[in-house]
C-alpha cells in the first residue's frame, strides 16, 4: 500500500508541473534546445534496460549551455516501467528500468532550469519501450566469400549461422540454451549452441528460421522456485548463388550474306548477367566501345544478325554476374549468296569426270586406229588351221563354213534338178 502511495503522489506531482508550466514567464527560449534518447531496448520481461537523455543546443553559435549540469533538472515518466537507478552528469541524464509484463511502453522526459519550475522546458522528447515475453536478438549469416548482392550467398560452399541474445544486463547468464535450426530445404537440426554450419547444393532463395529456448532456476527471494523457459523464433532469407562457370553458344559457322543469322547462349551461372558482345575480324578481346551491352535475367539469350559481306567473322561474348565474369568466342564463315562452296563442288567433278572420260576415249580410238587392216601369213595359216581342227565352233561367219566345206570336199551335186524342157 505504501509503494502504490507513493507512485499516485509523484504522478499527481508530475501533472501539477506540467499544468503550472505554461504559466511560468519564458525565461528560456524554448525549442532552441535538442534532448535525445537512447536505450538498449527492446527487452525480455524481467531483464533491466538503460534509457539515456543527451541536452544538446540546435543553434550553431548563438546560444551555449553552461558546463555546471546541475542548473538543470531532468523529470521523468516510465509508469509502470520499474526504476531501479538514476545518475545525471555532464548535461546528460540515465535511468534503468524494468518491465514485469510484457507490452510497448512509453517513456518521456523534459528539461527544466532549477532554479526557475514555473518556466517552459527547454526540451522535451519521448520514446516507446517494447517489452517482450520472448527473447530478444538476431540471426547473422556468413561466409567466407562474399558476395556483391543483397542477401546473396554461393553454393557448395559452407554458411555459417549464429544467433546473438540481446542481453545487456546478463539477466540470461545462469540460463542453459538449445536452438533447433531450420534451413528451408527440409533439413533440421538441433544444437545446443548458438552457431550452426551448413551447405546448399542447389540455388534458390531459403528462409533460414531457429527457435531458441532459454530455461534457468528461479532464484528470486520473493518469486516461486522451479524451472522458468523462455522462448524466441527468429529468420532470415538467403539467396544462393553459382559462380559463372562458362558460356555455350550453338549456332551455324558457315553461311552466306543476307541470310538471317541466329544463334542461342547458355550461360552456366546464376543470373542477372550483364552481358556484352560485340563482332571482329578476329577474336580479340572488346573494348568498352565495341561492346553492345545486354540485361539478361535468365540463363539463356538468343542473337540474330544479318551479314552483308564475305569474309571470315569472330563473335565475342563477355558475360558477368555478382561473383565472377566469363569470355567465349564464336567464328563464322561467310560466303556470297550465289557461290556457296557445294556449287563450287559440283561443276568441279563434272569437269573432272568428262575429261576423264574423253581422255579414255582418245586413247582407245587410237589404238584401234594403229591396227592393220590385212593379216600376216603365219596369223593367217593359224586361223585356218584352228579352222579345220575345231571345227565349226571357232569360225566367225556362216559365210566362211560354206567356203571352207567346198575348198575340202569338192564340188556337190546341185541342191535342185534342173527342170525339163519340151519342144513342141
Amino acid at each position: 500500500m505504501a509503494k502504490a502511495t507513493d507512485v499516485w503522489s509523484d504522478l499527481g506531482f508530475v501533472f501539477l508541473l506540467a499544468c503550472l508550466l505554461p504559466l511560468g514567464p519564458a525565461k528560456a527560449a524554448a525549442g532552441l534546445y535538442n534532448l535525445s534518447l537512447v536505450t538498449d531496448g527492446p527487452a525480455t520481461v524481467g531483464t533491466e534496460v538503460t534509457i539515456l537523455a543527451n541536452l544538446t543546443v540546435k543553434d550553431n553559435g548563438s546560444l551555449s549551455l553552461p558546463a555546471d549540469a546541475h542548473l538543470y533538472r531532468f523529470h521523468w515518466v516510465h509508469t509502470p516501467l520499474i526504476l531501479t537507478a538514476k545518475t545525471e552528469k555532464n548535461l546528460t541524464s540515465t535511468i534503468h528500468v524494468v518491465g514485469r509484463v510484457a507490452g510497448d511502453f512509453s517513456v518521456s522526459v523534459w528539461v527544466t532550469a532549477v532554479d526557475c519550475w514555473m518556466c517552459k522546458p527547454l526540451a522535451r522528447s519521448a520514446l516507446v519501450l517494447p517489452i517482450k515475453e520472448s527473447l530478444v536478438g538476431k540471426l547473422v549469416i556468413t561466409q567466407n566469400t562474399s558476395v556483391s548482392w543483397p542477401n546473396a550467398y554461393l553454393t557448395n560452399k559452407s554458411l555459417r549461422f549464429s544467433f546473438f541474445l540481446h542481453d545487456p544486463s546478463d539477466f540470461f547468464k545462469l540460463a542453459s540454451f538449445f536452438y533447433r535450426w531450420d534451413f528451408g530445404d527440409g533439413t533440421l537440426l538441433i544444437t545446443d549452441t548458438p552457431v550452426a554450419y551448413y551447405n546448399y547444393s542447389s540455388v534458390g532463395t531459403f528462409t533460414v528460421k531457429v527457435r531458441v529456448v532459454a530455461e534457468w532456476e528461479q532464484t528470486e527471494p520473493d518469486a516461486a522456485k522451479g524451472t522458468v523457459q523462455r522462448s524466441g523464433d527468429f529468420s532470415a532469407s538467403i539467396k544462393l548463388r553459382e559462380a559463372l562457370q562458362g558460356i555455350q553458344v550453338l549456332g551455324p559457322t558457315l553461311l552466306q550474306t543476307f541470310q538471317k543469322f541466329t544463334m542461342t547462349m547458355n550461360f552456366l551461372g546464376s543470373p542477372p548477367l550483364e552481358v556484352c558482345w560485340g563482332l571482329k575480324p578476329q577474336c580479340l578481346p572488346l573494348e568498352d566501345r565495341e561492346c553492345h551491352s545486354v540485361l539478361v535475367t535468365t540463363t539463356s539469350f538468343n542473337l540474330s544478325h544479318v551479314f552483308q559481306d564475305p569474309g571470315d567473322y569472330c563473335f565475342i561474348f563477355r558475360a558477368e554476374n555478382v561473383i565472377n565474369k566469363a569470355h567465349q568466342f564464336h567464328r563464322i564463315q561467310v560466303w556470297p549468296s550465289s557461290l556457296q562452296p557445294i556449287v563450287f563442288a559440283f561443276p568441279c567433278a563434272t569437269l573432272i569426270t568428262v575429261l576423264l572420260v574423253f581422255i579414255m576415249y582418245m586413247t582407245v580410238r587410237s589404238a584401234a586406229q594403229q591396227k592393220d587392216p590385212t593379216e600376216s601369213p603365219e596369223v593367217t595359216g593359224l586361223k585356218c588351221c584352228c579352222q579345220l581342227c575345231c571345227g565349226s565352233l571357232f569360225l566367225e561367219s556362216p559365210s566362211e563354213y560354206l567356203e571352207i566345206v567346198r575348198e575340202n570336199h569338192g564340188l556337190l551335186p546341185p541342191l535342185y534338178k534342173p527342170m525339163k524342157t519340151y519342144n513342141v
